[in-house]
Order: C-alpha cells, then structure tokens, then sequence
C-alpha cells in the first residue's frame, strides 16, 4: 500500500545490508522525474533517488508496461542512461512475457532483486482504483508472468503500491492487489508451493 515513495526508504534499508540491489520494476511511469511542486522526494521520483544514493545496481534495472504521460520530450532518457532496461508496454502488448521474464533472470543472476510493482503498471479496465491510470497496460495475466517469472531469484523484497481505495468503487483494484501480493509472497526464497 502507500504511494510509491515507500520505495525509497525501503530501499534505503534494503541497499544498507545488501548493497546496490537489482530491481524488478513494473509501472506505467518510470518515476525517475527529478521535481514536482518544487519537491524532490513525491511518488514520481523515488527512483532517481535510488539512482543518486546508489542503492540500484542499474545494469540489474528492468521497468516494464511503462507508457503514458510525461513532462520530458524522451521521458525514457534518464533511465536508459543509467543502463535501465525499459520495457514500453506496447512491447507487451497481445502476447506471454514468459521470454522477456526469461531474459530478466539472466540479467538479474543471483545477486539481490527487489520487486516493485506499481498497480497502475496494469490497464485500468483490470485496475481503475489508483490515482494516475494510463490506458493500454499490462494484463492480470502478464502480471501473474512477471511475477511467477521472479521465481528463483534471489528477492530480498518487494511491494505493490498505489492502490487508492477511494477511487477503486468496485473493490477489483484491491482484490487484484492483494492476490498480487500473495503471489510475491509465494516466490519469495525459501517458500514452498505445491
């Protein structure tokens, strides 16, 4: 729950015992902004902050289903300069993400992976309750993919965030999320599934 600046401190915590972390990033935005209202730290930003306290390991960076708005003519810039992985959602559209999460295995060796997952990194028709929906994302499907595809991984976290119950009327944002997090929970080291 929560926006998703609790990322930061999380990371924060996480890169202290760690070190630089690999990081599993679905969302419709990169938030890699640098301001907004004057503020440096709001739920557009967190990881530009991870960039600049060196709490990613940025050639382990994947963000997938990223589209939508963006103040920046090349709002994709920033990260692939810091050696990100960006994966548009238009290059998810209509088919498995089995292969590309194949890929996202190797780049993320066995080194520690975090896992942040943005609901609105899903399409509002499967998740309208968040407070910055952008139209044509991922499935429940793709997502189940993602996440399912982190299995093995040396995860030493995760998050869903950016359900905002106000606007989530039929209660579907809110179920989706949590079976979300059931299934991080169910690929986390350690854990037995049957």
């Amino acid at each position: 729950g929560g926006d998703h600046t609790i990322t930061y401190p999380i990371l924060q915590a996480v890169a202290e015992k760690h070190g630089p972390v690999g990081l599993v990033h679905v969302d419709a935005h990169t938030d890699t902004g640098d301001r907004a209202l004057g503020e440096k730290i709001y739920h557009g930003t967190p990881f530009r902050r991870c960039v600049e306290e060196g709490l990613l390991d940025c050639s382990r960076v994947v963000q997938i289903g990223i589209r939508g708005s963006s103040y920046d003519p090349d709002h994709y810039k920033y990260c692939r300069d810091q050696g990100f992985r960006v994966v548009p959602a238009e290059e998810c559209w209509r088919k498995s993400l089995v292969p590309l999460m194949g890929e996202v295995r190797k780049q993320m060796g066995d080194k520690p992976v975090y896992i942040s997952f943005d609901i609105d990194g899903l399409d509002p028709a499967y998740a309208p309750g968040t407070g910055t929906p952008e139209i044509a994302g991922l499935t429940p499907a793709q997502a189940l993919e993602i996440i399912r595809g982190c299995k093995g991984l040396n995860i030493v976290g995760c998050d869903l965030v950016e359900v905002a119950p106000m606007y989530d009327v039929s209660g579907n944002t809110a179920l989706l999320g949590a079976n979300l997090l059931f299934e991080m929970l169910c690929i986390l080291p350690g854990v037995k599934t049957m």
